[in-house]
């Protein structure tokens, strides 16, 4: 009782923590009455169970669990922040609610899911079932797919995403749980009733038993479409209003609803695409144009299989295709032409749209080839263009089909009608628009009335179709020459005809037309047509007519709309009426005379041929009254004007009469019906008439009215050509005079350019200057409607006529064409019609460019000159561009067939010459213009290419590349970009160059859209993720672009689209859509009437917003949240400061006291970790900038809020300075007294001092650096280390303050400076000031280097990074600066360096311009200073510098410092002359440390040796211990200085830390790239490689298992590695120098890297694999024969031994020996053959045949012995020679074996062999004495090379030398490293020197038996110490560890212990070859020396040896045991203590 009284006091939530369930139960019930009565959704109360809610649903008791889910299920149903907890609460149903027995816990579990789902977190819940459908628990997949099916059945397919559940569906049929399978089938059946048929084909794959249960099910399901029985929150509400009008006015909402959801999953869709491209035959391209004809079958055949894949991955088919369309169009066997027309028939429907770029290549060939007549070709022939067409646009292969369209062929055209007709079918009235229509009728048209019937019969059903789609009104005007008889056929085959998108079009349409049609007979006059119009403009509204108009293109939509109303629209209007009139037939002079004499007087017929005038006037006279009076249809206008024209008719003499005469034509002509042909009859007169003085004018007046009547473009044609068949220049000019005022009046429309250009011509050709003036004027007209494009006509002119057109062009320039004022009135009915105006400019615009004359230019785009542009020549190449250049220019405008032109224009967008790239897109600007807005089907093939070049890293080449898209989407529209996923795809690439352009590009083109394709949305996801970039200028251009993607898609779709993101980015993202939101512009209207104003005034309006967020965003938040620490911290709009500055004092003034108690900083714990990792990951902005923006402060202050006090968050973000000085004095103050509050947010106050360092004020700037003096020192006395972030985001800018005006500032940066390096490394310091240097500011500059010399002074040449010489060439480039404060700075500092390090300065220096030269070298000399004073005087001046040394990276909080600095000065004062100082020891140690201590975290506490259990230290070692040995002493000075650089580079390989061993490795590859430095790595080869596989182990055994690593980061070192190695072992002779041992640990390496699994899981897993692959083979090749060969043999022999090891290992191994065998031939004269028939020896003595017939493998023997037998083959009896190395050959069955091969391969052979044995049993006798000679000198080898009797044998080999002189011991010498050869050297003068009496040298400072252990000799014993084969590790190790530990507390003792003898730990039975671990002590002891030479005294360049290694000699102490080692790390941790 007492326990539950304890629980019963406690709070609810915590009760629902207790460990006691009766708690816990309580706590639930208690939660679940809370829940219930909480009614506020939004109430703080939610909050405090957020983190409680998965703990209700998977509490381990299941009565407990019950009440848990049911308070559950209230809490996600209730609380606004439910959908927080979604992911975690979900997994926790599925994984511990759905396992239970109880049926409640499992539907309250599925209950709480579809809650879930309701409050809008479907996907989420998706994921986690979908999860749980991969459980190995049955009851789990059952539960999880019954929740699913009903999510589904209630929510519906919109809700619920069908395809990730129909993935899975063929699985869990397969399922052996038959609880499992039921549900599956469940779930199949509700997933049929959504989505009907699309199900069938992902599901073809089942049980065929199954499939037939389904089948059966699914025709049980009731046919009506299914609705959704549950809402989205966001729904419901949408959904009660939906009841409410379906209550009051039907369910005429139900039916949308349906037409919504039925179509909405496409089977397609739901189906994996495979990839078939990989797939193809290797020799399909062959056997394509082959000549016999069953190959070519058999190629197609195997395509024909590859394209029944329903869905087809995307990629480059082009090949295919051509080859299939080659078939298509050339084969002679049919039946492969049907084939290949199948085949084209898969791709189309596989890839669907994908394949629409390839559409335009095919048609013409298809088309064309349907003169074959049997049926089954016609019908494959059939479906292809079937398939085809659906994968593209009508638009797009409009040109080609008709072009076919005239082919004399009836097969072909009534073919390509009945393609029209099925095509026709496909569209809508707005796919099918008037500029389309007209061509297709146009060419239909001439085929009704073609001879044969199946042609008349199929242009009929095509007309008909097209008639169906669009309705009569918008085809009527097409047809108004058929007579009715057709006209009947077309309407009855329209009633016939099914449209693929069901009959509303046509209906609708139909509908529309039977008001207007009554109204254009009936009604006469301007009444009736003004009645048409007012009833039908409101319709036109700007919304119905945005798609119609929007394919105009050119700004100036809306000028041309009238005009078009008058053209167009007119002829529509007179249709009624005038259809017989205007084919009047020509009546004769009779009939004429017949019809006059009914309407005119009888004395007026009588009088017209008078001989008086006046009588003729008189008649004229009444004739015009007469006319005057007469109704229109009363009047016979041909009978009158043929009346008229009777003699003297127009050669009248009186000038009175004819112009009486002109003026009735007139009349008549805008009073009566006048036809063409009426006007026939007069024009000629009216033309003769029209320069005359004094009847010119009425001529032209009459010419106006027959204009008006007949249209003007008919007239203009007839007019131009009578004037310029005559010669009279005076009726020519003022034809042009009178054409120009006409076009004016009447608009553009559908004016024959072409027509006129040719007449204009002459025109301008004539020698009278009144014609080409005329003619120019009539240009500058038509140059308003046709724009620049009608000047190419005329670019061959002469220069003097060229420049008067272009100056009357440019006098039309920013003119808007006017208004048409006549051919309006007349036909406005039409004109007004609903829709007219928006279609008309569109038509209009077109036929100005429909209307150029187009060249044909595909036969000049020959084969030759295709192969020309891909040229491997770049010269060549060019060639080819500049002819095609030519072709164009020469053409001027162009047909859309260019034939191969695309492809090969498409591979030189990636030319590597970027000349040529340019030049490329040049052409294909050109080609736009040429080829007008029929470039549209070639957007998808070439337009997108040219959007990748927006990519390219040349300014220049973007520049080009935008022009060109800029140039072409002025010809298509936006519509063809925007279609697709190409946009999107382009979108994705991580490029940021590609990113910010497109962006631009695409800001620029959206807001003058009035629609964009749906597709627009595909690249939303991808906006997001450049909102995210890494580069500032892609975030800004997303962030411009972000308004107008909203303008489209609206704010929802947005908003949706955010789902997928991480919940941070979400946010952030989210908080951009609002403020984008508001600045979001309307949609720009329909071009609004005949003024071209919209175009101008949406400018304005439309970027007004843009531009108004800074201003007006402050106002509004101000306003809505009347706050004024809010409206303070903006410090953005003046206004609000203003407004509210007075209240601001009294406000705050009140909580002044209560606010400012507290702590400044508050700490966070891993804060700031968090923060940095953020950075990292890319969720926030990197602190990057050179000027701050917006919202890297709004980023700052969110980052403070949580972890500042807020009253000093507002003061700091204050807008006035006063506040941030106040800010300062704050934070001075609370400096001591929180220390650990400023380190914890130490990167936000840096960073909050970079903004102030872009203050203007003074005395901030003064302020803040005297805190940052106060803030450093605090640090170093707290030894901090800086961060890597803090320092990059604050150094930078500390820096640009050095070049201050004010002497003051800059002396308080340099104290800085000097301070920071006491917290951050000055090595790290180095390369950010040495970017300084290069600012544009003087003083900066200066300064900068003067800071460089100070640093170098203090630490050395080791601070120069990223390596001396190239600091010092950067330095040396200021010598030559204009500025002399520059100039002297950078000579100080280079003689600061000089001091340093003496005259190896030029040489880092590298070559200078005599003038600087001289000026250093006067410098060097007038500074004579002695070089040892330089850095002493420092060591007094700044000691304190000296600490930093031993800093690194991480933050370490204590360190034995001082220890360090007393040793440095030591070592300053000791240094005797200026080669000792240059390099400071313990910056080695440093890196040596991390090599030892491989895990780079970030640590705040102690150092490890104190949290390490002593256990620890006997942990097997990653990194083998250093061993000291001297290096050979035959380097120079010079070469020391090298090599212990590159000794210091490749120890940073083997770093811990990643990004180090990244450096140093890419600084090794800039060294093996480049050939003439490459040398300098010769001699370290084995160090390198030792130091790689080091890090490969690290990575495999560390990096890979650490979680928290990036994967990235490993990709990106292994490939660092990998391409490392790639160029070292291109280079043959250091190839070679790798040993045998080493090559052994490196193929360890790479072959445990390729089995590696966890590396297939990552993304570029695969590639690392690729690249090992090449790696291994450029090993096997490139390396020294005999090490590599002798290192696998030894592998393989490890591998087969180590019984844990993978039997994949040892086969890959084997792959890698089968290599080398079959390279032997090649190789057998370099290898050594007795050092590899040793190590086959000791394999064979390891692996006797009896055990190797015992491995699970047979490979192993086999391997064996086809090495053997190649072995045999290749050096014959002479192998028996190579046994010398082998001591013993007994233990082994190698002598037997070979022995039987030679015996073998002799039987073989015959008498020949027998002779060459005779010859062969000479040699051996001659070569018996030899024998013995090298088996005694093996003998004196095997003793040099063990331990005991290595001096013996020196010995033994010296006097052999001396008693055979001629002696060659170089074959022994050979094969051993290079070490042990001068082991050997060296061992044999000192024998020498002492039998000479000279003495010991010193300088072999190393006893032999250290040695020993590195020498690689055959017959050493030496066993590989902590190698990979996982054998026993020596104390060694440990001592070497313990070593390094002393050094780092300072315990350094200067005696050492020997090491134990390593034989002892050796396993005898198994000689090994010594391994890279020995190899290691030998580098590591080199770059040890190379460290402490420059510490001892009277070191010279042949004395290397170090106290450390001279003292180990004498010492002869043996192996120390484990208790010393332990007795020794206690005293170690009792001193730390």
């Amino acid at each position: 009782m007492g326990d539950d009284s304890e629980w019963m006091k406690l709070s609810v939530d915590q009760k629902c923590e207790h460990k006691l369930w009766k708690a816990r139960l309580s706590g639930y019930e208690e939660a679940l009455k809370i829940f219930q009565k909480i009614k506020d959704e939004k109430s703080p109360e939610w909050s405090k169970y957020l983190g409680l809610i998965k703990k209700f649903v998977t509490d381990s008791n299941a009565v407990v669990q019950l009440k848990g889910l049911e308070a559950a299920l209230v809490y996600v149903e209730n609380a606004h922040v439910a959908g927080k907890t979604t992911g975690e609460v979900v997994s926790g149903v599925v994984s511990k609610v759905f396992n239970q027995p109880k049926a409640r816990a499992k539907e309250l579990g599925s209950e709480i899911c579809l809650m879930y789902i309701e409050i809008e977190k479907g996907e989420a819940v998706q994921e986690e079932l979908l999860k749980g459908l991969d459980s190995k628990n049955p009851k789990i997949t059952v539960a999880c797919i019954e929740t699913l099916r009903k999510a589904l059945s209630e929510f519906g397919s919109k809700i619920i995403l069908l395809k990730p559940i129909i993935k899975v569906l063929p699985k869990l049929f397969e399922s052996r749980e038959k609880a499992i399978r039921d549900e599956a089938k469940l779930i199949a059946v509700e997933i049929y009733r959504w989505i009907r048929d699309a199900l069938k084909a992902p599901l073809q794959n089942i049980n065929s038993v199954q499939l037939k249960e389904l089948e059966e099910e699914w025709v049980k399901l009731p046919t009506g479409a299914p609705k959704p029985s549950r809402f989205l929150r966001s729904q419901q509400e949408l959904e009660a209003k939906l009841e409410q009008q379906q209550s009051a006015g039907g369910d005429a909402e139900g039916g949308g609803d349906d037409g919504d959801e039925v179509p909405q999953i496409d089977a397609y869709e739901l189906l994996e695409a495979v990839e078939i491209l990989s797939k193809l035959p290797k020799d399909f391209y062959d056997k394509i144009e082959a000549k016999k004809w069953q190959e070519r079958k058999e190629a197609l055949e195997a395509i024909e299989v590859l394209v029944k894949n329903p869905k087809l991955e995307a990629g480059d088919y082009s090949d295919l295709v051509k080859a299939l369309k080659k078939v298509v169009g050339k084969d002679t066997n049919v039946m492969l032409v049907a084939l290949a027309a199948k085949c084209l028939t898969g791709l189309a429907v596989g890839l669907r749209k994908k394949f629409g770029q390839y559409a335009g290549h095919v048609v013409p060939t298809i088309l064309e080839k349907f003169k074959e007549k049997k049926p089954q070709v016609v019908q494959a022939l059939q479906e292809a263009i079937d398939a085809i067409f659906l994968t593209t646009t009508l638009q797009n292969i409009s040109e080609d089909v008709l072009a076919v369209m005239d082919n004399k062929n009836p097969t072909i055209k009534q073919q390509t009608s009945l393609f029209i007709a099925r095509s026709f079918r496909h569209c809508t009235s707005s796919t099918l628009p008037k500029s389309l229509l007209k061509p297709f009728c146009a060419a239909l048209l001439k085929h009704i009335n073609d001879s044969a019937p199946e042609v008349r019969d199929a242009a009929f059903e095509a007309l008909g179709t097209a008639l169906k789609v669009v309705g009569e009104k918008a085809v009527n005007p097409f047809l108004a020459d058929v007579d009715k008889l057709k006209l009947d056929r077309i309407k009855e085959c329209s009633e016939k005809v099914e449209l693929v998108y069901g009959k509303k079009t046509g209906a609708t349409a139909d509908k529309r037309e039977s008001k207007p049609l009554p109204g254009k007979t009936v009604a006469s006059g301007a009444a009736g047509d003004k009645d048409v119009k007012d009833t039908t403009v409101p319709k036109s509204g700007p919304l119905k007519k945005a798609p119609a108009a929007k394919a105009s293109g050119p700004p100036k939509k809306g000028k041309p709309v009238a005009s078009g109303a008058a053209g167009g629209a007119g002829s529509k209007n007179k249709k009624g009426l005038e259809v017989k009139e205007i084919v009047e037939p020509e009546l004769s002079v009779e009939v004429c005379e017949e019809r006059a004499s009914v309407v005119l007087p009888p004395s007026c017929l009588q009088l017209l041929d008078s001989g008086n005038w006046k009588e003729r006037l008189a008649c004229m006279e009444e004739f015009q009254k007469t006319v005057e009076l007469m109704d229109r249809t009363e009047m016979p206008c041909q009978a009158l004007v043929r009346m008229l024209a009777k003699k003297p008719g127009w050669k009248e003499t009186n000038f009175q009469v004819m112009q009486m005469k002109l003026h009735i034509v007139a009349l008549i002509a805008q009073k009566g019906n006048f036809s063409k042909t009426s006007a026939q009859v007069v024009l000629d007169g009216l033309v003769d008439k029209i320069g005359d003085v004094k009847c010119g004018n009425n001529a032209k007046e009459a010419l106006t009215a027959i204009a008006e009547a007949c249209l003007l473009p008919w007239t203009a044609e007839q007019v131009m050509s009578m004037a310029f068949s005559q010669k009279n220049p005076k009726n020519q000019s003022e034809t042009l005079n009178w054409l120009s005022n006409a076009i004016k009046e009447f608009g553009f429309s559908g004016l024959n350019v072409k027509a006129f250009i040719s007449n204009v011509k002459t025109a301008l050709a004539a020698t009278n200057p009144a014609v080409r003036t005329s003619a120019i004027t009539l240009l500058g007209v038509m140059y308003l409607y046709v724009g620049p494009s009608l000047r190419m006509f005329f670019e061959d002119e002469k220069t003097a006529l060229l420049s008067q057109i272009d100056a009357e062009f440019e006098k039309m320039q920013g003119q808007t064409p006017p208004a048409p004022t006549r051919g309006t009135s007349k036909h406005i009915g039409g004109g007004a019609d609903e829709g007219e105006d928006g279609d008309e400019p569109d038509e209009g615009g077109n036929d100005v460019v429909d209307l150029l004359p187009r060249v044909e230019i595909s036969d000049k785009i020959t084969l030759e000159l295709v192969s020309k542009i891909g040229d491997k020549n770049w010269k060549i190449r060019k060639e080819g561009l500049d002819e095609v250049s030519g072709i164009i220019n020469e053409a001027k405008f162009i047909q859309p067939n260019i034939g191969e032109l695309p492809a090969a224009l498409k591979g030189r967008l990636n030319d590597s010459n970027k000349i040529l790239v340019q030049q490329t897109l040049n052409i294909l600007q050109q080609l736009a213009v040429a080829m007008g807005p029929n470039i549209k089907q070639h957007v998808k093939n070439l337009g997108i290419p040219i959007i990748t070049v927006l990519g390219d890293s040349k300014n220049n080449v973007r520049a080009a590349a935008l022009a060109t898209v800029n140039s072409w989407a002025e010809q298509t529209g936006m519509k063809e970009w925007l279609e697709g996923e190409d946009l999107s795809e382009e979108l994705k690439k991580e490029n940021p160059f590609l990113r910010q352009e497109l962006l631009g590009w695409l800001a620029e083109k959206l807001p003058a859209l009035r629609s964009t394709p749906t597709d627009l949305v595909l690249c939303v996801p991808h906006l997001y993720s450049c909102l995210e970039d890494r580069n500032g200028d892609v975030r800004k251009k997303a962030q411009d672009a972000l308004p107008f993607f909203m303008m489209h898609l609206g704010f929802e779709k947005m908003a949706k689209a955010t789902g997928k993101l991480k919940p941070t980015s979400k946010d952030q993202v989210l908080a951009m859509l609002e403020k984008a939101k508001v600045n979001m512009p309307a949609k720009p209207a329909a071009p609004a009437k005949a003024s071209s104003k919209p175009a101008g005034g949406a400018g304005p309006a439309k970027f007004q917003p843009v531009s108004a967020p800074v201003e007006d965003s402050v106002p509004s938040s101000v306003d809505s949240k009347p706050d004024p620490k809010k409206a303070r911290g903006g410090g953005v709009s003046s206004k609000a400061k203003g407004v509210q500055g007075k209240k601001i004092p009294s406000k705050s003034s009140l909580k002044e006291d209560d606010d400012k108690s507290g702590p400044i900083f508050i700490v966070v714990p891993n804060g700031k970790e968090q923060r940095i990792k953020d950075e990292k990951a890319l969720k926030v902005l990197k602190w990057n900038f050179t000027t701050p923006r917006d919202e890297y402060i709004e980023q700052l202050k969110m980052q403070m809020s949580s972890c500042v006090a807020r009253w000093l968050q507002d003061e700091m973000f204050h807008s006035d300075f006063q506040h941030h000085n106040k800010a300062l004095a704050v934070m001075v103050d609370h400096l001591e007294s929180e220390k650990e509050g400023v380190i914890g947010c130490l990167d936000l106050i840096l960073k909050w001092l970079t903004l102030r360092f872009f203050d203007t004020n003074t005395s901030v700037l003064m302020k803040a650096l005297e805190y940052l003096k106060l803030l450093f020192t605090l640090l170093s006395d707290e030894e901090y280390h800086l961060t890597e972030n803090e320092a990059s985001s604050f150094i930078p800018y500390l820096i640009l303050k050095v070049g201050e005006p004010k002497d003051v500032i800059r002396k308080d940066v340099r104290a800085i400076l000097n301070r920071m390096c006491l917290v951050y490394p000055a090595s790290k310091m180095f390369p950010f000031i040495m970017e300084g240097t290069k600012s544009k500011n003087s003083k900066q500059r200066a300064e900068c280097l003067e800071e460089l010399g100070c640093l170098v002074e203090s630490y050395g040449m080791n601070v120069c990074q990223p390596t001396p010489g190239k600091a010092l060439k950067e330095m040396a480039i200021h010598i030559g600066d204009r500025d002399n404060t520059v100039r002297n700075a950078a000579l100080n500092t280079i003689v600061t360096v000089y001091n340093v390090h003496g005259d190896q300065v030029f040489k880092l220096i590298g070559n200078l311009s005599e003038k600087d030269m001289s000026m250093l070298e006067e410098r060097i000399k007038r500074a004579a200073k002695r070089p040892t004073s330089a850095p002493i005087k420092q060591v007094e001046e700044r000691p304190q510098r000296a600490q930093s040394l031993n800093s690194n990276a991480s933050v370490q909080r204590k360190g034995p410092t001082e220890d360090v600095s007393s040793r440095l000065n030591q070592a300053r004062s000791l240094s005797g002359h200026s080669e000792t100082a240059h390099t400071v020891p313990r910056e080695f140690q440093l890196d040596l440390d991390e090599i030892e201590n491989d895990n780079g975290t970030v640590r705040c506490e102690m150092p490890a040796l104190v949290q390490h259990k002593l256990d620890d230290i006997f942990e097997p070692v990653l990194i083998p211990e250093p061993k000291i040995r001297a290096v050979s002493p035959h380097f120079d000075d010079m070469h020391s200085n090298t090599a212990s650089t590159i000794n210091f580079i490749i120890s940073q390989v083997a770093s811990g830390d990643i990004n180090t061993s990244v450096q140093a490795l890419t600084q090794i590859d800039e060294v093996l790239r480049q050939e003439d430095k490459s040398e300098a790595m010769s001699g370290h080869i084995d160090q390198f490689l030792i130091a790689t596989f080091m890090q490969l182990r690290l990575i495999y055994n560390t990096h890979m298992a650490d979680e928290k690593l990036d994967k990235d980061e490993i990709i990106k070192l292994y490939s660092c590695i990998i391409g490392n190695m790639i160029s070292l072992f291109q280079i043959e002779n250091l190839a070679r120098e790798a040993s045998t041992g080493v090559l052994k640990d490196l193929m360890h390496g790479l072959i445990t890297l390729m089995l590696d699994s966890r590396i297939e899981d990552l993304e570029e897993g695969q590639q690392v694999f690729r690249s090992v692959n090449l790696l291994v083979v450029k090993v096997l090749e490139k390396s020294d024969q005999t090490n590599i060969l002798s290192a696998l043999l030894v592998l393989l022999q490890d591998s087969l031994l180590a019984t844990a090891g993978s039997p994949k290992f040892s086969e890959l191994v084997m792959k890698c020996l089968w290599r080398m065998v079959r390279l032997l031939p090649d190789t057998i004269n370099s290898i050594n053959l007795d050092r590899i028939l040793l190590d086959i020896h000791t394999f064979m003595k390891v692996f006797p045949k009896e055990k190797l017939k015992q491995c699970k493998s047979e490979f192993p023997i086999r391997t064996l012995k086809t090495l053997l037998h190649t072995l045999c083959k290749l050096k014959g009896p002479k192998i028996l020679d190579h046994l010398t190395m082998i001591d013993n050959k007994n233990e082994s069955e190698l002598e037997a074996h070979l022995c039987r091969m030679m015996k073998h391969s002799l039987d073989q052979t015959g008498s020949k062999a027998d002779k060459e044995t005779e010859k062969g049993a000479s040699r051996i006798d001659e070569k018996s004495s030899k024998a013995k000679v090298n088996d005694f000198l093996a003998e004196i080898f095997k003793k040099i090379g063990s331990k005991e009797n290595t001096k013996e044998g020196l010995a033994e080999l010296y006097e052999y030398k001396k008693k055979y002189s001629d002696a060659d011991i170089e074959p022994f010498l050979k094969n051993s490293s290079q070490f042990f050869q001068s082991y050997v050297e060296r061992g044999l003068r000192v024998i020498e020197m002492e039998r000479e009496g000279k003495g010991r040298i010193p300088s072999t400072g190393i006893s032999p038996q250290m040695e020993v252990t590195c020498v690689p000799t055959p017959t050493s014993t030496v066993s590989s110490v902590g190698n990979t084969n996982g054998e026993e590790v020596g104390p060694s190790v440990y001592l070497e560890r313990l070593k390094i530990l002393r050094q780092r507390c300072g315990l350094e003792n200067t005696k050492q212990d020997d090491r134990p003898s390593l034989t002892l730990l050796s396993k005898p039975s198994v000689p090994a070859v010594a391994s890279s671990t020995d190899m290691l002590h030998s580098k590591l002891s080199q770059l040890r020396e190379s460290r402490e030479q420059h510490q001892h005294l009277d070191l010279d360049s042949n004395q290397m040896h170090s106290a450390a290694t001279s003292s180990s000699s004498s010492s002869s102490s043996t192996a120390a045991n484990i208790d010393d080692l332990k007795k020794r790390l206690e005293r170690i941790k009792s001193s730390r203590k």
